[in-house]
């Protein structure tokens, strides 16, 4: 049994497909197919069932993929220490990112970490569907760590590191009839319609639990994925938003208030998976992240960052 059939192995088992399972691995489907027959082979039984729409896993294959995991991550550590010893790191960090506002400089934070250590490529991504799509990611193993926003209970399988918290103002049109306030209670925005982002996203999170807290109902009326949008849609008059205050600094013909009565701080937190020892490359990238982070008006630095277990 060899490493290369393993990981192949477990690319297909967390894909439910050859051809993604392919594309992760960067080899055509051909030689993944060709790999895990042969190691049904050797093992004698089917690991995987194949169908018209997605692979299964048999009941040998289930039996076999956590002790998959376990034996990939000690050739990892593996190599890490041999790479220890010969004075420099190599392989590859998968590192998931969110829209940060403004929270942390990510070009410097890569640009400092490449040149500490030239031998580990760095593949960054972010998710369409959010913080949680990124926790889906790390706990599917298709990233070693996160950049996320997780308010309130999280999933299971994941350990954060709080970094940085951003109040959430109240972004209205410079013409809306609470634009020449500077505050304004949770109560009164009953009845507005708002832009957000989608419910798998920290910042709506945020904010559905706060108008939960104050039995207020809240519509909203369009959802958005970047801050820049959602001020251009307050802009319009197509709604009223809650987002981060760091971002609102330079926001032109709208006006911001502060809700004074509610819980809208938007945590900005690093996440890796708990049943597994983050790679040396990933620790040298979580022990130079602090150097990087960002604090403007509306921000504020965790007096000393805390690791939470879920």
């Amino acid at each position: 049994m060899e490493l290369r059939q393993l990981e192949h192995f477990v690319a297909v088992a967390e894909e439910a497909n050859f051809t993604r399972a392919a594309a992760r691995l960067h080899v055509v489907q051909s030689a993944v197919s060709t790999t895990i027959k042969n190691l049904e082979r050797e093992l004698g039984t089917p690991l995987l069932e194949r169908t018209t729409k997605r692979v299964l896993l048999t009941d040998a294959g289930a039996a076999l993929l956590p002790r998959a995991h376990a034996a990939l991550n000690a050739a990892r550590e593996a190599a890490d220490a041999v790479a220890e010893v010969r004075g420099g790191l190599r392989g590859t960090l998968r590192l998931g990112t969110m829209n940060t506002v403004g929270l942390i400089d990510f070009p410097a934070l890569l640009s400092e970490f490449h040149r500490r250590h030239p031998g580990v490529l760095l593949q960054t991504s972010a998710a369409a569907s959010g913080s949680q799509g990124l926790i889906d990611a790390l706990l599917e193993r298709r990233l070693d760590l996160a950049f996320v926003s997780l308010p309130g209970p999280h999933s299971t399988g994941i350990t954060l590191t709080d970094l940085v918290t951003s109040v959430l103002d109240l972004v209205v049109p410079a013409d809306h009839p609470l634009a020449k306030r500077r505050t304004v209670p949770i109560t009164e925005l009953a009845g507005l319609d708002f832009v957000d982002f989608p419910v798998s996203y920290g910042i709506r999170t945020v904010a559905d639990q706060a108008f939960a807290a104050a039995s207020v109902t809240r519509r909203v009326a369009l959802e958005i994925t970047d801050v820049p949008t959602g001020v251009a849609y307050v802009r319009n008059g197509l709604g009223v938003a809650l987002l981060p205050r760091p971002a609102l600094a330079k926001a032109e013909d709208v006006a911001t208030l502060t809700i004074d009565d509610a819980d809208l701080d938007w945590p900005f937190s690093l996440a890796v998976p708990s049943e597994r020892t983050p790679s040396r490359a990933a620790r040298a990238l979580i022990a130079i992240t602090p150097q990087f982070l960002i604090w403007p008006p509306g921000a504020t630095r965790e007096s000393s960052p805390s690791s939470t277990t879920t």
